[in-house]
């Protein structure tokens, strides 16, 4: 697979992990409406930071990631300013990027590597990102994606149609943008479809009316090679017709039949390319569908497949998006209605959110905008939640984008959370969010300064960093009792109180110790504490692991 190297790049690649992680300070006179946020937040601070704050509770869970990075197009004043241990990029700090700078574009890869880096530990396995750019970065974006996400989870680029009227380039007028689409794992995306009214169906069950497509997967980048888990046969029986769907429809089976009437069938071949197709789903997921929404077929010419019944319910987002919904002058108008003036440059539109979002998301699922700019994403979830009912959040990223000139300059508050708690008036939506903002470092040095993080969001670190996943039980958390939580055959306890003089007095005595045992009776335990006075043969006998904190606390997060 093709590269792409750049200024910085060995320097930022792993960048991500030495972030520190940082705490997220609530805000709560930001809030709107929070007894109806359900889990909607916006959090105001660097996006590198956030994101790593944001590990430790929704690690793996985000459904959709939609985000809309700067393009840079030298115009638009962005500052690269993530600080990294080397002299080439400390000359970089600060300086506004501009359209005569020679290293613009790696300036620009050295800043959104690290954030996809960790963009894609939010993401869940079955999860899609969607990332908006132009014509500036679009082709070192490509290249870039097929290295973190995979170059098999590319799941394709959409055009959008966003200045019908064109825009002066000189020898072009520039009518369009794209917007990549990666997957997580392609093999355990799910993806549903958006409705279509007009559409005609032949076919129809107990459920609704249907179309039918070959299960096979036509992308030639998919073969059973490198997707040997998409390549195995059916099994369709010719004495088992599906009488209700006509005469064409036959039973299938995932395992061996004998008899003459037994057709077994694998993925068709490309007569174009000589390329052995494999098929659109694995193994496990055809289980649960078939003779359900997967069946065997035979052709009017007497060719037998196997086919997916595509629904009523609605049609595959198409990859241009050439409606008048989508343009950028429509996002500016829904922007302006709001604030009864012009606030943001080149807002999204809703309803190209909301297409993605159709596309990607159930009605629970949690979606994530790290670049949220007036903050159209979270706008775009309350909308899809009021016109089908669904409890969909949304977090929200954004900086203040301060700077010498504009000291008091803060769009996180006073575009993004300003433009969604007017949407929610204007529109009654029946939702809220919470307010964070990025807090203080969670790194030897704070701690050892005395900035401290409260014990929950300690406890929630830790446990992260001891088991990497995220703490959901956080109502069983028990801070008298020491007790985080429960992982496997481990139990994990802190030792900690937000108070550096106490800290300097605390330890895992023998005492501590009994209680913690009676506590997590046939359980492994992992203690994190200031100190320990007990010795190693001890906590060997009482399947006791010791971490200090804030040292080997840090040790243990770099290995």
């Amino acid at each position: 697979m093709p590269t792409i190297q750049f200024k910085g790049k060995n320097i930022i690649w792993n960048h991500h992990l030495s972030v520190p992680y940082h705490t997220l300070e609530e805000v709560a006179e930001l809030h709107y409406q929070p007894e109806k946020a359900d889990g909607n937040i916006i959090v105001e601070g660097d996006n590198l930071l956030a994101l790593k704050a944001l590990l430790p509770q929704y690690a793996g869970k985000v459904k959709c990631i939609y985000i809309d990075p700067p393009y840079n197009t030298g115009n638009e004043g962005w500052v690269y300013n993530d600080k990294v241990n080397s002299p080439l990029v400390n000359e970089w700090l600060g300086k506004v990027v501009d359209v005569d700078d020679l290293t613009r574009h790696d300036k620009w890869l050295c800043m959104i590597v690290p954030r996809l880096k960790l963009l894609k530990e939010l993401l869940a396995d079955d999860g899609a990102i969607f990332i908006s750019i132009d014509d500036n970065e679009q082709h070192n974006l490509k290249l870039i994606c097929d290295e973190i996400f995979g170059e098999l989870n590319f799941g394709g680029v959409f055009i959008v149609n966003s200045t019908p009227n064109a825009r002066d380039y000189g020898h072009i007028g520039k009518m369009h943008e794209y917007c990549y689409f990666y997957a997580n794992n392609y093999d355990s995306l799910n993806t549903y479809l958006i409705e279509d009214k007009e559409k005609k169906f032949t076919y129809k069950d107990e459920i609704s009316p249907f179309n039918i497509h070959p299960l096979y997967n036509s992308n030639v980048a998919f073969t059973p090679a490198n997707r040997p888990n998409l390549f195995y046969p059916f099994y369709l029986d010719k004495d088992k017709p599906i009488a209700s769907l006509g005469e064409n429809f036959f039973e299938i089976g995932l395992e061996k039949k004998e008899g003459d009437n037994i057709i077994e069938i694998f993925p068709s071949i490309s007569v174009k390319d000589n390329v052995q197709f494999v098929w659109r789903w694995g193994k496990e997921k055809s289980l649960k569908n078939i003779n359900e929404e997967i069946l065997g077929y035979s052709t009017n010419l007497g060719e037998f497949r196997v086919v997916q019944k595509m629904r009523s319910s609605g049609k595959i987002i198409r990859s241009l998006l050439s409606d008048k919904l989508f343009t950028s002058r429509r996002g500016t108008k829904e922007v302006e209605e709001l604030f009864g003036k012009k606030t943001f440059s080149f807002p999204k539109p809703t309803n190209l959110i909301k297409q993605f979002l159709l596309a990607s998301t159930t009605k629970n699922d949690f979606i994530l905008d790290s670049f949220a700019g007036s903050g159209t994403t979270m706008h775009a979830v309350n909308e899809l939640n009021a016109d089908d009912g669904g409890n969909r959040k949304c977090i929200l990223v954004q900086m203040t984008e301060e700077s010498e000139q504009e000291p008091e300059k803060n769009i996180a508050r006073d575009i993004t959370r300003e433009r969604n708690k007017l949407a929610i008036e204007k529109y009654d939506y029946d939702a809220g969010f919470k307010y964070y903002r990025v807090g203080s470092a969670i790194d030897p040095e704070s701690m050892l300064d005395g900035v401290l993080p409260t014990y929950e969001e300690f406890a929630k670190y830790v446990y992260y960093l001891g088991t990497g996943e995220h703490l959901t039980a956080v109502d069983n958390m028990d801070a008298a009792a020491h007790y985080v939580g429960t992982h496997g055959p481990k139990n994990y306890y802190l030792i900690y109180e937000q108070d550096f003089d106490v800290l300097t007095r605390t330890a895992l005595n023998l005492q501590i110790a009994e209680q913690i045992i009676a506590h997590s009776a046939g359980k492994r335990r992992v203690i994190y504490a200031p100190a320990c006075f007990l010795d190693q043969e001890y906590l060997e006998e009482k399947q006791i692991e010791y971490v200090s904190i804030p040292y080997n606390l840090f040790e243990k997060t770099a290995e």
